[in-house]
């Protein structure tokens, strides 16, 4: 890069407080490099979360006797990955599994039961769960600010808002911890 245009460009961001990293002690390389950090963490408990919701599914379908129970909780996994429409993506395969081998509405009402328990238990403890363990993402947090995103940028916000968290959260500095007080020295007076 041309000398003159990193002094220009510096000189530019130098004049905008947001942009300054020197006065909050990090580089842009820095930066940079915390914010790579949060999204592999991230991306480590959105794997951890796919997994579980795979072993969720793939008991629930082997306990309902659904065929491929395998197959269909492997693609519920993967399906995790995709917010909003994963869940229902993975649904319309065993209830084609049922639909198709008979004319069954109480087991199909069991695999839409399913459905309904497994994305309560991945949205409201799982996800949570894992976001505040590998990304110190607070539980609060991660349920409504894509709540909250989805309001203001439909389907972007909903999108978006896990890895963001996990960048947003990955700069604040952690609180200290509170040491406790050293006893009194019994040999000073009171």
């Amino acid at each position: 890069m041309d000398h003159r245009v990193y002094g220009i460009t510096e000189n530019a961001l130098k004049t905008m407080p947001a942009f300054d990293f020197r006065t909050h002690g990090r580089t842009a390389r820095d930066s940079a490099r915390i914010a790579g950090i949060a999204l592999v963490n991230w991306w480590r408990a959105v794997s951890i979360e796919a997994l579980c919701v795979a072993v969720l599914w793939w008991l629930g379908l082997a306990l309902l006797g659904i065929p491929l129970a395998p197959l269909w909780a492997l693609i519920g996994g993967l399906m995790t990955f995709v917010p909003n429409f994963g869940g229902v993506i993975t649904v319309i395969f065993p209830v084609m599994m049922v639909l198709f081998s008979g004319r069954d509405e109480y087991r199909l009402g069991l695999v839409l039961g399913l459905y309904a328990a497994i994305v309560i238990i991945d949205q409201l403890l799982l996800q949570p769960w894992l976001l505040k363990r590998v990304t110190r993402v607070p539980i609060w947090a991660s349920i409504f600010v894509p709540i909250l995103l989805g309001i203001v940028i439909p389907f972007w916000g909903v999108l978006l808002a896990p890895p963001l968290l996990a960048i947003v959260y990955a700069f604040r500095k952690p609180k200290p911890k509170a040491v406790p007080a050293p006893p009194p020295d019994p040999q000073l007076p009171a």
